[in-house]
């Protein structure tokens, strides 16, 4: 009669593993990229930069309040037609200042929408006034 061999246990070898799982890391830390938002670009005055009296018909005044309304100077306007409407300003007065205010409570979103409408616009000349209380 035949005798059978007695079975080999199996076993994983754990002398590489944690150099395979070091290579793992740095694999993984080099091949991922991090996506770092930019923000909002704006060119700000210099400190020393003297205050100048601007005409008001020079200013035409932006206010996002509370609700996601966008008022054009006290004229309620949807986003969406905010570049059309700043590009006929600008056709009209080429030193027209866009004023921007919002509430504390506006949202965030439909803040940068408005600033998006403005640079497709071309609208260069952009006054953000600190946002109001109410």
């Amino acid at each position: 009669m035949l005798k059978k061999r007695p079975k080999e246990g199996v076993e994983i070898p754990s002398s590489s593993l944690a150099d395979i799982a070091f290579l793992l890391l740095v694999f993984f830390l080099v091949c991922t990229q991090i996506d770092v938002d930019k923000g909002v670009r704006m060119v700000l005055p210099p400190v020393d930069f003297e205050d100048v009296k601007i005409d008001r018909k020079n200013i035409a005044n932006l206010l996002v309040n509370d609700e996601g309304a966008v008022l054009l100077n006290n004229e309620n306007v949807r986003v969406g037609e905010i570049s059309r409407i700043i590009k006929e300003k600008l056709a009209e007065n080429d030193k027209l200042i866009v004023s921007v205010k919002t509430t504390r409570k506006a949202k965030y979103d439909v803040y940068i929408s408005v600033l998006d409408q403005l640079k497709i616009a071309g609208a260069t000349r952009i006054s953000i006034a600190d946002p109001t209380d109410t």
